[in-house]
């Protein structure tokens, strides 16, 4: 992956960020009613009279302030996470941390109370641990810690404040955040990990093996459109091409989350830049075969 690739913003969070700076402002312009916030938040006590509040919550932000540390984090985490799980996927992963997000604070509103509460703080989180997944060892700087964080540690270190901002408020403090909610949206992307990891074969096919497969009537400049280009053995190759280096992720995973795209949503939704890594990896083996 080239640094332009890595540095671009990917389609979803820039509409994501595009939604969420248009809805505030329809709030403090157009939609100031305090009646159209009460109907589109999510609150416990009237949530299975207002289903549709289980995804209208995260689109709303308290203030400019709350949508900054909001975009800010989603700026951050989003793209590596969408070019690693393809803008469809990520798309569907962000709204289902986000609803996690509500069902989990749902649950809990039967034995502790639970205030009503807006914004993208729950399905950002939920994008938070997928980074961590993807990424583990990539270093942020938060500030204001003065030195770099690995993203496998500032999970952990942002559980462990919302659950402390979770004792204060039921302790009777109140500091205006919905501590419940981000802890729901770590719970959803954690527990959506773990499906992956029952679903996910224990030792994934050879790359090697893998053949364009050419879908029936189409010609060869179709072919070529949609499938990677597997160059054959020849023995002029003296050594093989190094395969792309994916920062923070050893190269057996990578292959085996490129292998798993291809078997949820077909080889034609891979990147140019997950194409190139299959090409290079299969042509190293190849020619390296022990």
């Amino acid at each position: 992956m080239n640094e332009s690739s890595q540095s671009r913003i990917t389609p979803w969070v820039g509409r994501i960020l595009a939604i969420n700076a248009i809805v505030l402002l329809l709030q403090q312009t157009v939609l100031t009613s305090p009646a159209i916030e009460d109907m589109l938040r999510f609150d416990p006590a009237v949530a299975f009279h207002r289903p549709w509040t289980f995804v209208t919550y995260m689109f709303l932000h308290g203030g400019f302030l709350h949508l900054l540390f909001n975009s800010v984090a989603l700026f951050v985490f989003g793209p590596p996470v969408e070019r690693r799980f393809g803008s469809t996927t990520f798309l569907v992963y962000y709204l289902y941390c986000g609803v996690g997000a509500a069902i989990f604070s749902l649950a809990l509103a039967g034995v502790i109370p639970v205030a009503p509460f807006i914004g993208a703080s729950g399905a950002i989180l939920g994008v938070a641990l997928a980074f961590a997944r993807v990424a583990p060892d990539a270093e942020l700087m938060i500030f204001p810690v003065p030195m770099p964080i690995k993203a496998k540690r500032l999970v952990w270190i942002l559980v462990a404040i919302d659950v402390a901002g979770a004792l204060i408020n039921l302790g009777g403090g109140d500091d205006n955040v919905a501590h419940l909610a981000h802890l729901g949206g770590l719970a959803a992307g954690w527990f959506y990990f773990i499906l992956q990891g029952i679903a996910r074969p224990s030792e994934p096919p050879r790359l090697s093996t893998i053949r364009p497969r050419v879908p029936v009537g189409a010609n060869a400049g179709d072919a070529s459109r949609h499938q990677p280009v597997i160059t054959p053995h020849s023995q002029a190759v003296s050594s093989p091409p190094p395969a792309p280096e994916v920062p923070g992720v050893p190269e057996a995973v990578e292959i085996d989350r490129v292998l798993d795209k291809i078997s949820a949503t077909g080889i034609a939704s891979l990147t140019p830049d997950e194409r190139r890594f299959l090409d290079a990896v299969a042509s190293r083996r190849r020619n390296n075969p022990h």
